[in-house]
Parts: structure tokens; sequence; C-alpha cells
């Protein structure tokens, strides 16, 4: 006999949900149970669409679907979630986690507190160059990370640290096992009203350094990360799911092979929300690593405008006529 499908509905019929809506359909272990979105015409457009129900409500998901994927505003996840969680389903949940270090407290204590899966959508620690960069690990010392795109009216309700490099920040914490003791950083504002380029250095107690840089208004995509530890050199390049490894050994270079199959970086995700949600197992990514990330993003954002203070100083007085040697 075979194993009953689970039931996923996906709440949020924008960009992303549409997403899910995709990998939900063509995954061989799911049945795409529903989607609701508060915009009753987007919510009948993606049900057409993707050949699914229309949920009315929240409290209908819980009838239709065993678990559920959410993808709404940042601003909405944490009562989404919450509220879905406690009608005891379990949950998929973009990043950035929450809107606020409280906010995604509140979410980690909620699925604890009902013996929920809560699993937060870090998307890269799914992509198959990072898996096998992970393989390599030993003592990772320094980091280098540059997460570059170009301007997009998409997610401006986050500033880009929440939006773009949150997520080579909760790789370094995975792979550095450690939150960092010295936390600085640097961003302005350009095309919107939140930070939008941003420079970070964390120092941790081990004595690793992670230099992270991210900007939405580059005009060039990059997406890499590059890592040292002892004898060794690995970079990652996220988007075309390249692994390049060399090691130092006698005095000789060698390259360090790794085989992996390039896959969907969303459908890996979604296949071990699957797995955790019928096996019970913690997810690779749960609420409280989530929540782990949202903190120390927070600890930046803190940094950040400390910078921005002095910054502000610096425009007054050339607006009063003086200059920066003032």
């Amino acid at each position: 006999m075979s194993q009953e499908r689970l039931r996923i509905a996906v709440v949020g019929a924008g960009a992303f949900g549409k997403n899910h809506l995709r990998v939900v359909r063509e995954s061989g272990q799911a049945e795409l149970a529903g989607v609701f979105d508060i915009d009753p015409a987007r919510r009948a457009a993606a049900a057409a669409e993707f050949g699914c129900p229309e949920l009315p409500s929240l409290a209908a998901i819980a009838s239709a679907a065993q678990a559920a994927i959410v993808a709404v505003p940042t601003t909405a996840h944490a009562a989404v979630a919450c509220e879905l969680l406690e009608a005891g389903l379990d949950v998929l949940v973009e990043k950035p986690m929450a809107a606020s270090v409280d906010e995604g407290r509140r979410m980690a204590d909620t699925a604890r507190a009902h013996g929920r899966i809560l699993q937060v959508g870090h998307l890269e620690r799914f992509n198959p160059a990072v898996t096998a960069a992970e393989s390599l690990l030993t003592v990772p010392l320094f980091f280098e990370v540059h997460r570059l795109s170009v301007f997009s009216p998409r997610s401006l309700d986050v500033d880009v640290v929440a939006d773009l490099m949150i997520h080579d920040l909760e790789i370094v914490l995975a792979m550095t096992g450690q939150r960092p003791s010295e936390v600085n950083a640097a961003g302005i504002q350009v095309l919107s009203s939140k930070v939008d380029i941003a420079n970070v250095r964390l120092a941790f107690p081990n004595g690793c350094i992670a230099n992270l840089t991210a900007s939405r208004v580059s005009t060039e995509r990059v997406r890499k990360l590059r890592f040292f530890q002892p004898q060794q050199y690995i970079s990652v390049d996220y988007a075309k799911q390249e692994l390049f490894a060399v090691a130092v050994e006698n005095g000789q270079v060698r390259f360090l092979p790794r085989t992996f199959e390039r896959r969907e970086p969303l459908k890996v995700q979604f296949d071990a929300f699957a797995a955790s949600v019928l096996t019970r197992e913690k997810p690779k990514v749960s609420g409280m690593e989530g929540l782990r990330s949202l903190e120390v993003s927070s600890a930046i954002l803190d940094k950040i405008k400390e910078h921005s203070a002095v910054v502000a100083q610096t425009l007054a007085s050339f607006g009063r006529g003086g200059s920066a040697t003032e």
C-alpha cells in the first residue's frame, strides 16, 4: 500500500508563494491542499493556475492540510505562523523568520509549546554546493562573502540585511557553530527607505573572522561564499552551484574534488521539510536557528544605526558649508 501523501497548504500567493505552490505541486510526496491569500483575486488566480482549492481563511487551512508554507510579507509572519502552529499544523516560514526578535521568539516558543515542526526558509542551506562545502568543514577561520543584486521593488518592507545578507549570516553561524563576540557594521540607504547596502565584520570567540557584504543596488548579480581553514581554501558560487576547494599538503597544492547533483534548492528545502513532518525530526534550519540568525541580524542593524548617526552628522556639516575634515 502506498503511503498517503502529505497535505500541504500555501499561505501567500505572491512571487514567493507561487514558487512554493509549484514545488509542492511537482512533489511526489505531497498533495497541494490549497492556497490562501488575503487578496481574493490573487487567491483565485493562484488556485486556477496551480489546480488547487481556494482556502477562504487561515482557520480553513487546519481542516484542509497537515502543514503549511507561509510566504506572506515579513511583518505578518508571526501572526500567521503562530495561528497555524496553535491550530496543530507544522509550518515552513520564509526568511527572515520575523520582523523582530520578540516575534521570532514567540514563533519558536509557540512551536515548542504545541509540539509542532517550525522550519525557517533559509534556502541557501539547501544549495547542493553549500552541502558539499559543509562536508569539508574543519576549523573555518576566515570568511569572505558577497551577495549583490540589481535593484528590485520586491521585499522593500525589510532592509538588505534581512532581505539578502541573512542567507549568508545563517550559513556562517551554522559553519562556525558559534555566535559572534564582536559585531561591526555599516550601511546606507540608496534607493529605498531601508538600508540597501551593508558591510559587516563579525569576530567569533575562537578567532574566526567573517566579512559579509550585501547590496541590492548593484549593477551585477554575485552570490559567493569563500572560507579559509588550516591548509584549505573553499569557494562556493551559490548561483552556479559550483564548489572549488584546494588543500596544501607537504608544500604541494592539490584540488579537493567534490561531486554532487545540482538541484533546485527550493525543492531540496521542501523535501527536507516534508521529511521532518513525517519523521518528527528536528529540521535542518529550526525555529531556534532562525531565531539565532534574527538576533545577530538585529545586532548588525544596531551597529548600522550607530554608523548612520555618524554619516548624518557628516552630511549636516556639509549642509552648513563645512568640510569632512572639520
